[in-house]
């Protein structure tokens, strides 16, 4: 059987994740604690998040950020919260020092539920409603990144007209026209893009000479993202020197110079042996140096910057636990092993085809003997976890964990058969916490509403067929 891309096969990792390894009873450990026991605890599938490898991450970053940027202007580690945004993960980024981006009203309601300083939240999203930047306004959130000119017009209508009050501050998304080697609907800066002002035709340009002249806001610089899963830093250099250059331009022909320059995040991870990632060091160097050199080149001050990594701080954190079920091979074809979760938990393969390694939470030691397809519960063909995972053999009941699950999945987790959402449990040192309850179906049905008229009305046997 040809194998094609996408199923490409995925060996038992040779190194698990960090915080992660086999106990002499032959079961695998996350955190310390054992993740068979984890799944009868609190049910499948479960998110599991290591908080010392969250916590080891920020910290990777804050220090990586300190030491290749001079202290001023300074530069600012954010995290980008749409990889992953709980009320625990809100306070634990707030503890280790980070600012936050946010992209909806719910990301932002979340962010402030759980005590996050407003003043350190940029607010970004390429459609804000109103709604969401009253929200913004009164909250008072650090910056808004501005994605068009109907959302300036918007920020400088609602924004308080009183004196004393301060002005919002914003910076405005340029897409700086780098084509970032990674997934085309992961790929953000690109100039065929739904996000920001195009540099072409001095788009940019004009936005820039709008939002420095305005008595509403105050245009701080400018913001790029050039997309995500990036595993090289070129890119990145790029990108920076193109937002140098775009500044020095602005500052040539409106006379605004740019004290903040947001080079946003995108920085790749392992997900299997054939992805090598930069480390966190050599990503923020690679833009930061770029920045230094630039700004002397182009005869610019030293902006603040800021960056905003997601899945560098997540992905490695999280295994999703899967309960097996049924398992059906096909002669000639494959084998199929069914879990009680899928595509509405993890809906990234079928998204962007991406891969991911497992491994058998209960004989973690035995050897990869068979390949199996697992396959979700969801009533979709494309509903799969992985096309081809080398594991022990399988059973009913038996527990899987996916391994680097912490980013993307529970954030772009839906109601698809109206499944609901699983649990989300951070474990450390042996202790699991629940941070996220396991939805009932009556949480999933909380929201209908039967009207009054369909209640009172009696069901039509001669249309329906089942007339007696």
């Amino acid at each position: 059987m040809t194998v094609s891309k996408k199923e490409t096969a995925t060996d038992q990792p040779s190194a698990l994740p960090p915080g992660q390894h086999v106990g002499q009873d032959g079961h695998l450990y996350l955190g310390g604690c054992d993740a068979v026991g984890l799944a009868r605890e609190f049910g499948t599938p479960l998110y599991v998040m290591d908080e010392e490898v969250l916590r080891s991450r920020c910290r990777e970053y804050v220090q990586a950020v300190r030491r290749h940027y001079p202290a001023r202007p300074g530069a600012i580690a954010c995290y980008a919260g749409k990889a992953f945004l709980v009320m625990a993960m809100a306070r634990l980024i707030d503890q280790e020092g980070l600012g936050l981006d946010v992209v909806s009203g719910g990301e932002l309601q979340t962010a402030l539920a759980a005590g996050f300083p407003p003043e350190n939240i940029t607010f970004h999203g390429s459609n804000k409603t109103p709604e969401e930047i009253r929200r913004g306004l009164e909250a008072g959130v650090g910056h808004f990144v501005v994605d068009n000119l109907e959302e300036l017009a918007l920020i400088e209508e609602m924004a308080p007209r009183r004196r004393s009050a301060p002005r919002p501050r914003i910076l405005l998304r340029i897409t700086p026209g780098v084509q970032a080697h990674t997934h085309d609907y992961m790929a953000t800066g690109v100039e065929d893009s739904k996000f920001g002002f195009t540099l072409r035709e001095g788009i940019a340009l004009e936005a820039a000479r709008r939002a420095a002249a305005s008595r509403r806001v105050a245009l701080a610089g400018f913001a790029c993202h050039i997309g995500s899963q990036i595993l090289e830093v070129e890119p990145a250099r790029l990108a920076a020197t193109r937002m140098m250059e775009f500044a020095a331009e602005v500052r040539d022909k409106t006379g605004f110079t740019a004290s903040e320059i947001d080079l946003g995040g995108g920085m790749g991870v392992r997900y299997t042996a054939e992805d090598v990632p930069p480390t966190i060091d050599e990503y923020v160097s690679a833009s930061a140096d770029t920045i230094k050199a630039q700004a002397k080149r182009l005869g610019l001050p030293l902006p603040k910057l800021i960056f905003e990594m997601g899945r560098y701080l997540t992905a490695d954190a999280g295994t999703t636990l899967y309960t097996v079920g049924g398992i059906k091979r096909i002669p000639g074809i494959r084998t199929y092993a069914s879990v009680d979760g899928g595509m509405t938990d993890n809906p990234r393969l079928a998204l962007y085809g991406a891969i991911y390694e497992a491994v058998l939470a209960d004989r973690a030691n035995r050897a990869a003997t068979r390949v199996y397809a697992i396959a979700g519960r969801n009533c979709e063909s494309g509903d799969m976890l992985i096309w081809r995972a080398k594991l022990p053999a399988l059973k009913d009941g038996d527990t899987l964990a996916v391994l680097r699950t912490g980013a993307y999945n529970y954030a772009m987790a839906s109601h698809y058969n109206r499944v609901p959402n699983p649990a989300v449990v951070f474990v450390r040192n042996g202790q699991a916490d629940l941070v996220v309850r396991r939805e009932t179906y009556a949480d999933v049905i909380a929201n209908d509403i039967l009207p009054e008229r369909m209640q009172a009305g009696e069901r039509n046997e001669a249309v329906s067929g089942h007339s007696s």
